[in-house]
């Protein structure tokens, strides 16, 4: 019973923002591609497999972003007591379990068409270097969008079997969105994080914090309309945005507080929200 909660807790399954984040773009992605003129229990089957897919690569990153970061976890207060940098769990079976975790995702990737199978391998790379780009750059944020989004262009291709520009755009756009609330997650350890000498765009910005994040929805913003119209969507798209834009600037940017961690566990946790309203507005237009 010990082992079955430190498991838990090491691939985080109490805390499902983590694999649910992960998740919205691929379920954008199947969505946008998907012709629901037709039987809709591929299309439910493909959502299950991309909702599995996310919490076991989700639940195996954290191993490994554990395991490589456990001597920095150590001196960080809300990390400390993590199963890896508190030695509750052995980095070796820490590994085993991620081995088994990727495994399983395998047997759920084999589901779908061989070019979704080579573009998912082809971004295992980018999943298992992530947390060590803060030892060497301000921007690990950004790679972190460029991995966690990446679902999106394998919603596409499991149902398109190829790469247009019209998730190309969207890709893009979930990128800004990972970068802006990333870099709000971070300020819950920026003073931690800046003693010790890691990096990130919550450092980098830290004086301008606001303004970044300003930046990076409005990007999103544009793209996503940009996106709606390469997709020839109905008007109502476009008027829906309005909702989730409206999350974004005057929940998030105008009311987080970045001197306080719980206001930045929120603003971060909300984006659970507007994930979900992204894909009932895809859900709502594709089916007029």
């Amino acid at each position: 019973m010990k082992q079955i909660k430190l498991f838990i807790e090491l691939t985080r399954l109490k805390k499902p923002i983590g694999f649910m984040l992960l998740f919205w773009p691929c379920a954008w992605g199947l969505t946008l591609a998907y012709d629901f003129s037709s039987d809709l229990n591929n299309y439910f089957f493909y959502l299950i497999l991309f909702f599995l897919g996310s919490v076991l690569m989700r639940s195996a990153g954290c191993i490994v972003n554990d395991i490589l970061d456990k001597e920095f976890d150590a001196k960080v207060f809300r990390t400390k007591n993590r199963p890896i940098a508190s030695g509750k769990v052995s980095i070796r079976l820490g590994m085993f379990y991620a081995l088994v975790l990727c495994l399983l995702a395998f047997l759920v990737l084999i589901n779908f068409n061989l070019f979704t199978i080579i573009l998912a391998l082809g971004s295992m790379p980018l999943a298992f270097t992530y947390p060590l780009m803060k030892r060497f750059t301000y921007w690990p944020q950004l790679f972190l969008g460029i991995t966690f989004n990446y679902g999106l262009i394998l919603g596409w291709s499991a149902i398109k079997g190829q790469i247009d520009v019209i998730p190309i755009i969207f890709y893009i756009g979930a990128i800004f969105w990972t970068l802006g609330y990333d870099t709000i997650y971070g300020y819950q350890d920026i003073k931690d994080d800046e003693i010790i000498g890691l990096k990130s765009t919550s450092i980098k910005f830290k004086g301008t914090a606001k303004k970044f994040l300003f930046t990076c929805y409005s990007i999103l913003t544009i793209l996503f309309i940009a996106g709606g119209y390469y997709m020839n969507f109905h008007y109502s798209y476009f008027v829906l945005l309005i909702i989730p834009i409206f999350h974004l600037f005057f929940y998030q940017v105008k009311n987080f507080n970045l001197k306080s961690p719980s206001s930045c566990l929120i603003a971060f946790k909300s984006n659970n929200l507007f994930g979900l309203i992204i894909l009932m507005n895809i859900l709502i237009v594709k089916n007029l």
